[in-house]
């Protein structure tokens, strides 16, 4: 196992946050990290939380106007279906990729008894294309590309690893990685320069940035400039966590629960539509999930 990075200028670690357990939704736990007055966003990425959740509870009807949900299953299933008629089932390993775009109101339950875990991130849109029509991409798991070397592997949900690209399209230019590392193994992940990245440990303990100090399960660490991240499993166990880049926005972030503008103005406007039915909640009214 080498004992420094490989890159000339190393991403280190630059903020580690343990996400702590809350409720939210309907009797659903989450652990969020990104989207609290700690961390309240890390353009172009405005929250992830690790939700766990058994049957009755889950997350009822709600709207959502101008970002993208993207809704990664670790354990179990939830079901999807929203006021357009779309309706589809993630089970462990699955992706949904959801465009809110001008507006759509959804809700999100677990399939079956049990516990259905899972992670999902919120990622803003760009002014040009926060109200653009509402799309979904979903990929079952053995669709999502992957690889593997030297102990390490990779689910390549978004983005590029190991010379493996994802086939997701992202209006918003993001990474988005899965990786399991053995005991013993190590890691070096180029990440565009100019982008903003995190990491978020799944399971396990890692060395991230630096082999010198290790970073235990539910933390998010934030990176700070460079090349890549380097990381180091020196524990007994496996080393699971996502690592998550994306190209920053760089513009006001205004947001109102499920609504995220650039301005009060277009947040006002938003809670009106979705109160009156129209630019795009036409069907809010009429429609409740079944």
């Amino acid at each position: 196992m080498s004992k420094s990075s490989v890159f000339s200028r190393p991403r280190l670690v630059v903020k580690k946050l343990l996400a702590r357990a809350q409720n939210e939704g309907d009797g659903a736990v989450v652990r969020r990290s990104i989207g609290r007055p700690e961390l309240q966003n890390l353009d172009p990425f405005l929250m992830l939380d690790e939700f766990s959740v058994s049957p009755p509870a889950g997350f009822p009807d709600h709207p959502h106007r101008g970002f993208e949900t993207v809704t990664y299953m670790l354990q179990g299933a939830f079901t999807h279906q929203d006021f357009a008629g779309h309706k589809g089932t993630i089970r462990t390993g699955d992706v949904q990729w959801m465009t809110a775009g001008r507006g759509i109101v959804h809700s999100e339950m677990p399939v079956g008894p049990g516990t259905h875990k899972g992670l999902q991130l919120w990622i803003n849109l760009s002014s040009k294309d926060k109200l653009v029509e509402p799309r979904y991409q979903e990929l079952l798991h053995e669709n999502i590309p992957k690889a593997e070397k030297d102990g390490v592997s990779v689910t390549i949900l978004a983005g590029e690893s190991m010379g493996v690209k994802s086939q997701i399209f992202t209006r918003t230019p993001t990474m988005y990685l899965d990786f399991t590392l053995k005991p013993g193994s190590e890691h070096h992940q180029p990440i565009p320069e100019p982008w903003n990245a995190f990491v978020y440990i799944v399971e396990g303990e890692g060395a991230f940035g630096s082999p010198d100090s290790t970073t235990p399960a539910h933390h998010c660490l934030v990176l700070g400039p460079g090349e890549g991240l380097s990381v180091w499993n020196k524990s007994s166990k496996p080393l699971r966590f996502v690592l998550i880049g994306g190209q920053p926005i760089n513009e006001p972030v205004v947001q109102y629960g499920p609504f995220v503008m650039n301005t009060k103005t277009e947040i006002m406007q938003a809670y009106q539509d979705y109160q009156l039915g129209r630019n795009g909640f036409e069907r809010a009214r009429q429609w409740s999930s079944k």
